[in-house]
């Protein structure tokens, strides 16, 4: 690559909630890491880093929303760009949302207001609304990325698979939850995949690449989720990538780059 700048756009899922060290240059509620994989891609690679990662972010928030103050993260292009990825749509559809639904105790589903929108989480066919919207909101975003940045290559870097697959136990999520959070996982991956060729992108596969190193595997690159429903302090956040995850979409992503 002769430029050398570098934008990373997405959620969570790119941001790296609670691996150490926390990037003290994001605001707080982004949640972002200094270990998380844009920072060790461009250490990598010597590119010029602007992260705008921020955990919670939708498609809206790339395109044309502000978050907690933050503006539309596209706008951070300004078409000198030699590499940008974009990690996003799990929040559009509510995939973590969803696990961390599942792994609470049944009884917090009753509760007034809090358990109205658990059921709702977990509800296939408020799911299955989601899943048919973000489609061509994975499409905007990779245009208007083109568009913006025209010379770079643009990779969109889908989610590591947390969920272990059909058959295995993923305790304490129930067997019927967890069956949908695979359902929902796997048309992101194809609406993923869908939007890039339609778009003049590419995808870096880092669910298939993670099938093996589950959530609940011997050799993990995410974590599971929460019977709580919160993050630990100093720890990577529940049903989010760990460290070694990090490292692996990392390589994964140089070696599409490089």
């Amino acid at each position: 690559m002769t430029a050398k700048r570098y934008v990373a756009l997405g959620s969570s899922m790119a941001a790296g909630p609670g691996i150490a060290p926390r990037d003290k240059t994001a605001p707080l509620l982004a949640a972002r890491s200094a270990a998380n994989y844009p920072h060790l891609v461009a250490q990598r690679l010597g590119l010029d880093l602007v992260d705008v990662t921020y955990s919670g972010a939708t498609t809206a928030h790339v395109l044309t929303d502000r978050q907690n103050g933050e503006p539309p993260q596209v706008d951070a292009l300004d078409g000198t760009e030699a590499l940008v990825t974009i990690t996003i749509g799990g929040n559009d559809v509510g995939y973590v949302p969803l696990l961390t639904a599942a792994a609470l105790p049944g009884a917090v589903r009753s509760v007034p207001v809090l358990g109205g929108r658990l059921r709702e989480l977990l509800d296939p066919t408020a799911r299955d609304r989601a899943l048919v919207e973000v489609g061509p909101a994975l499409e905007n975003v990779g245009r208007e990325t083109r568009a913006r940045a025209p010379r770079a290559r643009v990779l969109f870097v889908d989610y590591l698979t947390l969920l272990p697959p059909a058959g295995e136990d993923a305790a304490p999520l129930s067997g019927a939850d967890a069956a949908l959070g695979r359902r929902v996982a796997a048309t992101l991956e194809r609406l993923t995949v869908e939007a890039a060729a339609a778009t003049g992108c590419e995808v870096v596969r880092a669910s298939d690449a993670s099938r093996d190193h589950h959530a609940w595997s011997a050799d993990p690159w995410t974590t599971k989720p929460s019977r709580f429903g919160l993050p630990l302090p100093g720890r990577p956040f529940p049903a989010h990538p760990n460290a070694a995850g990090m490292r692996a979409v990392a390589d994964l992503v140089v070696a599409q780059a490089g």
